[in-house]
């Protein structure tokens, strides 16, 4: 039987580019697209059948940022399906981006300006809101709302003839310090994003912990310095087009600058060949471009403690037990 992809936020950026790269890949899989609009699924539907016209397509209405549509998902993904193979939790937002000049030109004149460019640490900033649920936007859309679905999803992950996966996208942005396990939501700072991304390794390393007995294996992944529409929103455009060969430069001393969607996806297509019982859980995969262009994938060791992410995974429940209890109707 074909296997079953499911990703989420793939109507542009690196979730557009790893679908056109999966049917490269595999042109016999099953590759189910999850957006928070219908007519952008449909489209983006359609540009894929356009260069892979035998290649099955399906879609599903997904806002990762709303429980009940989570949730809706989630029933007809379990109609759909007897099985999910691989679940690539890709969308993400990172809303009212700041750069910190200040910060930058400190960087600058301490030697610590490419790290800093590198990580974002230390110049981003974003303004985060509540959503309709009472919930930290950037969490519930980058973190918890794909926990919830992977949650409600797990009778199509667990107990399969072969291994399910679930590929998280993180970021080399994500950094202990901007979390906290008394502020996991980050309601009180300006690094949302990067909490988010820290809080979605913690994530990943206890879900082996929990389930690797029963099949189902999890990773995470860099994409690197993608130019996308998240990107472009964090300075004027036409400043972008300034900086871009300065960026082009910049790539062969920062092998992280991947830039271009297809070469982001680099690290989500290597695991998609991957064995992932001789995968480390407790590495992230960094997509990575040499300067001459050359995309290839560099593991690194987190900085994730175990036990903070035992103790995460707790309050993941327990938020979870909360919020359910608002949407009787919709659980089977």
């Amino acid at each position: 039987m074909e296997r079953v992809v499911l990703v989420t936020g793939a109507s542009g950026g690196v979730g557009l580019a790893l679908c056109q790269r999966l049917l490269e890949e595999d042109g016999r899989i099953h590759l189910c697209i999850a957006c928070r609009n219908e007519q952008k699924s449909e489209a983006t539907r359609d540009l894929l059948l356009a260069t892979h016209p035998t290649a099955q397509v399906s879609t599903v209405e997904v806002d990762l940022g709303n429980l009940a549509s989570i949730l809706r998902a989630a029933r007809e993904l379990r109609c759909r399906f007897q099985r999910l193979d691989f679940v690539y939790l890709n969308a993400g937002i990172m809303p009212n981006p700041h750069v910190n000049f200040k910060a930058l030109w400190h960087g600058l004149l301490t030697g610590k300006v490419l790290h800093m460019l590198t990580t974002a640490e230390g110049i981003m900033t974003q303004t985060d809101r509540l959503n309709g649920d009472g919930l930290q936007e950037v969490f519930a859309t980058n973190l918890f709302g794909h926990f919830m679905l992977v949650r409600q999803l797990q009778s199509l992950l667990c107990g399969n003839e072969k291994p399910s996966r679930l590929i998280w996208t993180s970021s080399s942005n994500a950094r202990e310090s901007a979390f906290s396990l008394s502020d996991y939501q980050h309601a009180k700072g300006q690094e949302s994003y990067s909490s988010s991304k820290y809080a979605t390794d913690l994530t990943s390393v206890v879900l082996n912990r929990k389930f690797n007995g029963q099949g189902l294996y999890s990773s995470v992944v860099c994409p690197g310095l993608v130019m996308s529409n998240m990107t472009y929103r964090i300075l004027p455009v036409f400043l972008w087009k300034l900086l871009m060969p300065i960026m082009w430069l910049i790539r062969f001393f920062a092998k992280t600058y991947t830039l271009t969607p297809y070469n982001g996806a680099e690290a989500h297509v290597w695991l998609f060949k991957q064995k992932p019982e001789y995968l480390d859980s407790l590495v992230k995969y960094h997509s990575c471009t040499s300067g001459l262009g050359k995309c290839y994938v560099e593991p690194r060791k987190m900085d994730v403690d175990e036990d903070t992410a035992e103790k995460f995974y707790q309050k993941l429940l327990e938020l979870e037990e909360q919020t359910l209890e608002k949407y009787c109707d919709l659980l089977d």
